[in-house]
């Protein structure tokens, strides 16, 4: 009997992305866009990579889920680009090196203390002979000059102090490099103290009374380190107004060289005195002397390396930035 009822048609076999719906069919047309080669602006000028040609080639399986297949794909996608992408262990490198500012800066400052530590038993004497001139102590045949004529040794005492201890702090380098305008000023002060200690002794040297047990070589010796270290100071003023650098400090370290030999010649002379006893003129002549050409061959061993350690500076910069 004739069933009322309407026959479907029957769909023809074969095409199984007809039977997965419109949800397939959205995720096969997604899928065909992601697989196609991505162009970008330097795509004409470099190849497709091996992962990206073999990926535009492939084609979805018959019958396979689109979907599974889209995502599967995707990942494979960022698997390349992960793998393609450089790793570079450089960005980590430079956190890795240690600086060596602070030891740099701590042995600034030992050196500044050591300079200071080297001056206070002149400026103790120099502070004896101050009291003295103020008390009005006895007068001896020892300081008789000093109170006939007290303004130069006054003069000296007080410019020796404010030289001797200013000028150490110019040799931290944390101290130039942070504050430069207080360099420049402190600077300045020194340069008028360390001429009015250098004019001061040349002065006492040619006008006051020899002191007993002083010969003519000591006359001389006060003579030719008092010129030097005025020329000294002139010089290390008149390179930094030329802008060299490494000449300023070269003439000033020697001219603080000089300077700081009343301290060196404590040492000396202590030294002199248990070789030679009794000590003679000769003997305190050349202690003296001595005191002087040791600080200043200290301080020519010191200029000689700074081209070097700045050039070292250099280096360790270039690496730092490489």
């Amino acid at each position: 009997m004739p069933s009322s009822a309407k026959r479907e048609p029957t769909k023809p076999a074969g095409n199984c992305l007809e039977e997965t719906g419109g949800q397939t069919a959205a995720c096969f047309l997604i899928y065909s866009i992601v697989t196609l080669p991505i162009t970008t602006p330097d795509s004409d000028a470099s190849p497709p990579s091996p992962i990206s040609a073999g990926r535009a080639v492939k084609r979805t399986p018959h019958c396979a889920d689109p979907c599974k297949e889209l995502k599967m794909r995707t990942n494979v996608y960022d698997e390349g680009r992960a793998a393609d992408a450089p790793q570079s262990s450089k960005l980590a490198a430079p956190a890795a090196k240690k600086t060596k500012a602070p030891a740099r800066k701590a042995s600034a400052g030992w050196l500044v203390a050591a300079l200071i530590l080297l001056s206070a038993i002149p400026l103790a004497a120099g502070a004896f002979r101050l009291s003295q001139l103020v008390s009005g102590a006895a007068i001896t045949p020892a300081n008789a000059r000093f109170f006939a004529s007290p303004i130069p040794v006054v003069v000296h005492i007080v410019s020796a102090c404010v030289y001797a201890l200013l000028g150490a702090t110019q040799f931290a380098t944390g101290c130039r490099r942070r504050w430069l305008a207080w360099h420049r000023a402190a600077g300045r002060l020194v340069v008028v103290c360390g001429l009015l200690v250098g004019l001061s002794g040349l002065w006492m040297t040619l006008f006051y009374p020899r002191a007993e047990g002083t010969g003519d070589l000591l006359y001389v010796l006060r003579l030719v380190f008092g010129s030097a270290m005025v020329v000294s100071i002139v010089l290390g003023f008149e390179t930094i107004g030329r802008g060299d650098v490494l000449q300023h400090r070269a003439w000033m370290m020697r001219a603080y060289a000089i300077g700081l030999g009343a301290g060196t010649q404590a040492l000396t002379q202590l030294v002199a005195g248990l070789i030679v006893s009794p000590p003679s003129a000769l003997s305190g002549a050349l202690a003296m002397g001595a005191g002087w050409v040791i600080n200043l061959a200290v301080a020519e061993w010191a200029i000689r390396r700074m081209p070097a350690q700045r050039a070292r500076t250099a280096a360790r910069a270039a690496a730092h930035l490489t």
